[in-house]
């Protein structure tokens, strides 16, 4: 009888063990990794020599993306437990992730034979390596998959992997795919995992509604599966319905409210655009005394996205942070600074008056990520454009440009011609210079007309795409009015009519359109004022009336009003 209790007392401490482990991996696959790690840290306190307790634990940090204790916990669990199979797979993964294909496969060679390839788990671990990172190898990840299933067919596990490796191999034919998740939700009727994947399938397919049903479904099959929630947060919020991705989102926060649940509930809020409430939300962390180095990553972007017209001080918060994050990556072996990183310094030390640095930073942003340099290059045309080197700018946006006009935006284009224009104008006064003072070298032939008819083009093209962009037409006026200064021609004058006949009466002192309307009537005043071949007085007056009335004070249309033209004395 003694010896029976024992035993069964035995049996329940493995079973309570054994629970204990699965409670712990299911918080991991539920995204609460703080409260996982605390289960795998009394696990291991508890059994120190069992490498599963390790290798879960480092699964716990390679799926929040942290490699490195990932990596510690796999190497740990190798020196206490040589024989246990799946920490090699661990300390493969990194390996593969960090793109060492050969040390990889020799780890994950170690591993099948001390499970004698017969381990499941093991072929999982790596075939899931394979399908997940960057270096994908899915036609081996495929066949491993095959092979755990023919060993074991009844995890649902392996069908989930299997249906994302065939999804990647042939992301425009979801019905291979789809079969496996059908598969694993009928072994496993109790997981949402499966219901989950189907949902994201469709979402990658643009089928909102399809996807959100699935959603529900994962929800109503595993209520605390967080997940579920997040995944239903990014929908709403792709769909356009932020209050309704505001809200999956608190759900999902409270099924988990750590630390890197928060975290990733302002990087949400960042990409959502919401960027006071990122800035809070990372604040509060910090306060909390949370030191993770991607706080002031995502800290730098906000404040820079933010603007100093909500904070004034936002810009300078914004570098100090961005400069707290490099300096701690930075001391980090092996840190990879990605695009953005480089973009947004390179915004914030421009916006905060380090044009010249900003630049630097800019330019690295271009080179490291091609995916971000034509934004970052219109960033560099206009800090050279804040410097007042027009030159440059110039050629960072032909730089853009290439030979497909195409390339530019129709923000680049009104940039552009800008640039164009200004450094027309710096010709035009160079050469205004040299004709005073024969001594000066310079020799500006041309002036600044070149420039002008490419300014002209370029806000030309603005309109073309943009038709209903009143601003366009009001630059092709003031471009033209420099190409025809005597108005011998009338080159400026259908652009500035066209303008005006596009601003309502009651805008026209707006702050936004006040001196370009005033520029536009003087333009137009001037020349039925004076012209040799459209003279018409009447015509002048309606143009200065109408500066007097948004500019009673205005000089030029006193001054036309006094004069003998127009009646005055």
């Amino acid at each position: 009888m003694k010896t029976q209790l024992i035993i069964g007392a035995a049996l329940l401490s493995a079973t309570s063990f054994a629970q204990t482990l699965q409670d712990a991996i299911t918080k991991t696959d539920n995204e609460r990794f703080d409260a996982a790690g605390s289960d795998f840290r009394a696990l291991i306190g508890k059994e120190a020599t069992k490498g599963e307790n390790f290798f879960y634990y480092g699964e716990n940090f390679f799926k929040k993306g942290d490699l490195d204790s990932a990596n510690m916990q796999y190497q740990k669990g190798a020196d206490v437990n040589a024989t246990n199979p799946l920490n090699y797979v661990g300390l493969g993964k990194v390996l593969w992730f960090r793109g060492k294909d050969a040390d990889a496969k020799a780890q994950f060679f170690k591993a099948g034979t001390l499970g004698a390839n017969k381990n499941t788990e093991v072929m999982r671990k790596i075939a899931e390596a394979y399908i997940t990172a960057d270096n994908k190898n899915l036609d081996e990840a495929i066949q491993i998959l095959n092979n755990a299933i023919k060993l074991d067919p009844k995890n649902a596990d392996s069908h989930i992997l299997l249906g994302d490796a065939l999804l990647e191999k042939n992301p425009t034919d979801g019905g291979p795919a789809i079969k496996e998740y059908h598969l694993a939700s009928e072994l496993n009727a109790k997981s949402p995992k499966g219901i989950l994947r189907e949902g994201k399938l469709y979402q990658r397919g643009r089928n909102y509604t399809l996807a959100l049903d699935f959603y529900k479904k994962a929800e109503a099959v595993d209520a605390t599966y967080a997940p579920a929630y997040r995944e239903k947060a990014e929908l709403y919020h792709m769909a356009g319905q932020d209050s309704k991705a505001i809200e999956s989102y608190r759900k999902y926060l409270e099924l988990n409210n750590s630390d890197d649940a928060r975290y990733r509930y302002a990087s949400f809020l960042f990409n959502n655009k919401q960027y006071a409430e990122a800035v809070k939300e990372l604040e509060d962390l910090q306060k909390k005394g949370n030191a993770n180095l991607y706080l002031n990553r995502m800290l730098g972007y906000s404040y820079a996205e933010l603007g100093n017209k909500i904070d004034t001080m936002a810009y300078k918060k914004g570098l100090n942070a961005i400069n707290n994050f490099f300096d701690k990556a930075g001391a980090v072996p092996n840190f990879k600074f990605v695009g953005t990183d480089y973009k947004y310094k390179g915004l914030l030390l421009s916006k905060t008056g380090k044009d010249s640095l900003g630049i630097i930073e800019m330019e690295k942003a271009a080179a490291t990520d091609p995916k971000i340099a034509g934004e970052v290059i219109t960033e560099v045309a206009k800090a050279y454009m804040k410097q007042k080197k027009y030159t440059m700018a110039i050629a960072t946006f032909e730089k853009k440009m290439g030979t497909d006009p195409k390339n530019l935006t129709g923000q680049d284009y009104f940039d552009f011609g800008r640039a164009y224009f200004f450094n027309g104008q710096a010709k035009e006064k160079a050469k205004e210079k040299e004709e005073k003072d024969v001594k000066i070298k310079v020799k500006i032939e041309k002036g600044g007309a070149e420039d002008f008819v490419k300014a002209d083009t370029c806000f030309a093209r603005l309109g073309a795409a943009n038709p209903t962009y009143a601003v366009s037409y009001f630059w092709r006026g003031r471009v033209n009015a420099y190409l025809d200064p005597k108005d011998e021609r009338s080159l400026a004058k259908p652009h500035y009519e066209k303008y005006l006949g596009m601003i309502k009466p009651e805008e026209r002192a707006q702050p936004a359109n006040k001196s370009n309307v005033i520029e536009a009537n003087s333009y137009l005043g001037s020349h039925f004022a004076f012209s040799k071949t459209e003279k018409d007085l009447n015509k002048a007056k309606e143009f200065f009336n109408v500066i007097k009335e948004i500019d009673p004070n205005n000089k030029a249309a006193n001054d036309f009003f006094k004069s003998p033209a127009a009646g005055g004395k």
